[in-house]
């Protein structure tokens, strides 16, 4: 499952999926099921964890903006490696642990997390050059 550059990025897909359930479900208890089907023309703010999902889904979202490229490139030009792998498992490991940081506040961590992530995903562009 973890074995191959694409299978991450299919997990990763599924963990920005999660984060975006975990922050709408957030989003509902915050301002109801009324609200999230309306046009939304009164912007509300969410507070706490909620708010905290809110900005870990956009930054998911970010993250695999950058990752699914490079990964693609690697897939197209039939160069996945002993070092892609890892760079995309790291990755991998590094979001995992940043949702639930951020979620809860864990500012050291989030941030130690977020910038491991990123450098393995500069790691597989560079590989991808």
């Amino acid at each position: 499952m973890f074995d191959s550059e694409l299978s991450i990025l299919a997990i990763y897909g599924l963990i920005v999926a999660i984060a975006v359930a975990l922050q709408t479900s957030g989003a509902m208890g915050q301002f109801g099921i009324s609200y999230l089907l309306s046009a939304r023309d009164e912007a509300r703010s969410a507070t706490g964890t909620t708010a905290r999902l809110d900005r870990a889904q956009n930054n998911a979202i970010q993250a695999m903006v950058l990752f699914a490229p490079a990964i693609l490139i690697l897939a197209v030009k039939d160069t996945f490696s002993d070092a892609s792998l890892i760079a995309a498992q790291v990755f991998l490991i590094a979001r995992v642990i940043y949702l639930p940081a951020y979620a809860f506040g864990i500012t050291g961590l989030r941030t130690l997390t977020w910038v491991i992530g990123f450098a393995a995903t500069i790691s597989l562009y560079f590989l991808a050059l």
